[in-house]
């Protein structure tokens, strides 16, 4: 993890921005817009929160920005370069190796066991199995589960896979970290271990996060909140979070 620290940018640069973004689908009666002229910016090195009632479309922001689904129109600029404007197999490389990951499910494969989940990134790219064990290792330990590596998900809480799933996102040192309602699925005390667990990468790291939640203490706990709302991207105080 020690070399994440490298990798850390200016925290007033733009990592990401999002510009006249529309995204809709369309279903057997009509056209169901999601996003509509959304416009946001993703600081280098910040923690950004996004929210907004349930259905809204706060997922589908997270897809989109990360590489997942594609808009119908606009653009997604990484570091200044539209990211559906390239060819060939660009978008594989850089979900794989520009962005991390976490969903509220944990998303884990069920027979492998915690350390196995979480060297998977580095598994799929072809790396030294070695090294991305190595990797594993101190991500899981940096993550309080030192003790946890040979078990299975049936066998951890759901704090504790929720921790491997983040491990997981960051095994390939990604520039951004997406995270859609991390703490949907834990209790009030897992939920502040995994808080300070990304606020303490951040810290030491300036790893980048945007985290989707519903929580009005956790979005206290963000640098910035935005909210989503008729499609589009706005600023919000955080107080102001229900």
């Amino acid at each position: 993890m020690s070399d994440m620290a490298s990798t850390g940018a200016s925290e007033s640069k733009v990592l990401l921005q999002g510009i006249d973004v529309h995204k809709s689908y369309k279903t057997p009666r009509d056209t169901l817009q999601i996003l509509q002229d959304a416009n946001l910016e993703i600081m280098d090195g910040e923690v950004l929160g996004i929210v907004g009632a349930s259905g809204v479309g706060k997922s589908t922001l997270l897809h989109v920005l990360g590489g997942l689904d594609r808009p119908n129109s606009g653009s997604i600029l990484f570091r200044g370069d539209d990211i559906y404007q390239k060819k060939n197999n660009f978008l594989d490389k850089f979900r794989n190796s520009k962005v991390g990951f976490v969903f509220q499910f944990f998303n884990l494969l069920p027979d492998f066991t915690a350390l196995e989940n979480a060297m998977l990134p580095s598994l799929i790219r072809d790396e030294d199995r070695k090294v991305a064990e190595e990797r594993a290792e101190n991500l899981l330990c940096q993550m309080g589960l030192k003790d946890r590596m040979q078990h299975k998900p049936s066998e951890l809480s759901g704090g504790e896979s929720q921790r491997v799933a983040l491990a997981r996102s960051l095994m390939n040192q990604p520039d951004l970290l997406l995270a859609d309602e991390p703490t949907g699925n834990l209790d009030s005390h897992s939920s502040e271990i995994l808080i300070d667990l990304i606020r303490n990468l951040n810290e030491e790291f300036k790893q980048t996060f945007v985290i989707v939640t519903h929580s009005q203490r956790i979005a206290q706990r963000m640098d910035r909140v935005l909210q989503l709302r008729d499609g589009k991207v706005n600023p919000i105080d955080k107080d102001l979070v229900l």
